[in-house]
């Protein structure tokens, strides 16, 4: 089990109703990226970090050791923006190379950060989703909310597929040490090239085997997973309303 679904089967928000919890990560998702506002983005980072780790009672460390994932995506990202090689120095800092410059502008400092900002905290709404929500709600809230059902279906085989693959890359990863096949860098290349080319052949074979046992037990196309329904609480709705529209304010109003 991957460790966001422990995290997410420990959480004490688990329970609360799931299309509440997905409306509310889809709409402060899309809210945060269209506004592209910085003040936007640390309100909702520091709301979804209060939910998460305060109310959901996700280790504060482990909440981090997860951000750290997407922060060097964003280092890297954004490092092109922020930074620049020219010959003429910015405004913002330049540092003398030979003849060349390693600067940056102001502007692209802010935008640099923007950027990091609105990601960040985009990060943190599917956070928020996937640490307090098991799979089978989530489709279940996708089935409620009438999305095409072949695309449910997709995201519960792709999922329970990622497991597979994670098993099965273990398995050899594991049989490879056991014979010293991670003793030098030569060695470690050699063995991560028969790593991928075996998680390939093996992958596909378990994905095979998966499906003739989906078959056996008469699968029509349709998966049905049981789950246990958690029912809508009006004062959850009215925070999440409010909430959002504490957003939209900050938006347009700041």
């Amino acid at each position: 089990m991957l460790l966001i679904d422990k995290l997410s089967y420990q959480s004490k928000l688990r329970y609360i109703n799931a299309s509440e919890k997905l409306v509310y990560a889809v709409l402060t998702l899309v809210l945060c990226i269209l506004s592209r506002s910085v003040k936007v983005a640390v309100l909702v980072f520091t709301v979804n970090g209060i939910l998460i780790v305060g109310k959901g009672g996700i280790p504060l460390f482990r909440y981090i050791k997860l951000l750290t994932i997407p922060l060097a995506f964003l280092a890297a990202g954004t490092a092109a923006i922020m930074i620049n090689i020219s010959k003429m120095p910015l405004d913002a800092f330049a540092f003398s190379v030979g003849e060349w410059y390693i600067t940056g502008s102001r502007n692209g400092l802010y935008q640099g950060w923007k950027l990091c900002a609105t990601a960040l905290a985009a990060v943190t709404c599917l956070y928020f989703l996937s640490l307090n929500t098991v799979m089978t709600d989530i489709l279940g809230a996708c089935r409620k909310l009438r999305l095409p059902s072949l695309l449910i279906e997709l995201m519960l085989l792709i999922y329970r597929f990622i497991f597979v693959l994670f098993e099965t890359a273990s398995s050899i990863m594991i049989s490879q040490q056991s014979r010293l096949g991670n003793r030098d860098f030569k060695t470690r290349v050699r063995s991560f090239g028969a790593l991928g080319t075996s998680l390939f052949i093996l992958s596909l074979k378990r994905s095979n085997a998966l499906y003739d046992a989906m078959e056996s037990r008469c699968y029509d196309g349709r998966i049905q997973v049981l789950s246990r329904e958690q029912p809508v609480r009006v004062g959850e709705v009215v925070m999440i309303v409010l909430y959002e529209a504490v957003l939209i304010a900050v938006w347009f109003c700041l």
